[in-house]
């Protein structure tokens, strides 16, 4: 069902936002991601002149590169146009992320490390995102992982997107039927 028709309006501002997954030969995967933000008009900007209709604003990207644990392996960000020229001295502290595995807290932990001042506040916003989009990308290798445990390991190894959105409650039907190991309602 798409969204009710809008009241007259003028486009002012577009931000565009990209996951891609990749899997490496070497058994590594890499997750990028591409923050665009544009306007529908020109206007001055202290360190950069003018910055004209259309022109990026903010141009990033940001690249993790992951194990089959979701362990980061690898960073590499990079800032092409931003407001300010100071803007991409910020991408090396980036590499705080090498180490951490992504999983429950991984929000709270990104903050912890690269909030406020020790980041970027567009690229550390990608960073929820982009771990969904990883965990999109390793699902496939995932999968095949748990269908090759035992009942006794399926049992220990709790998928992490159970209970994280109403679609995955430990109650509901889509867990009974995928994860009934897991599952913790009525068995009526």
């Amino acid at each position: 069902m798409p969204l009710p028709t809008p009241a007259k309006r003028t486009h002012q501002h577009t931000r565009q936002v990209t996951f891609t997954g990749y899997e490496r030969e070497d058994g590594l995967f890499d997750i990028e991601g591409h923050l665009v933000d544009t306007k529908t008009y020109s206007f001055p900007n202290q360190d950069r002149g003018v910055i004209e209709a259309g022109e990026p604003i903010h141009n990033m990207q940001l690249r993790i590169t992951v194990n089959e644990e979701m362990v980061i392996q690898d960073v590499a960000a990079c800032i092409d146009h931003s407001p300010f020229n100071v803007c991409d001295t910020i991408t090396p502290a980036f590499d705080v992320l090498k180490g951490m595995q992504i999983g429950p807290g991984w929000n709270k932990n990104v903050r912890a490390k690269l909030g406020g001042v020790k980041g970027c506040t567009h690229l550390v916003e990608m960073l929820a995102p982009l771990a969904t989009a990883t965990y999109q990308t390793l699902y496939p290798a995932l999968k095949r992982r748990r269908e090759a445990q035992s009942a006794e390991e399926r049992l220990k190894d709790r998928p992490a997107m159970i209970d994280g959105c109403h679609a995955m409650d430990s109650a509901g039907s889509l867990v009974k039927e995928r994860w009934p190991e897991h599952y913790v309602g009525d068995e009526a």
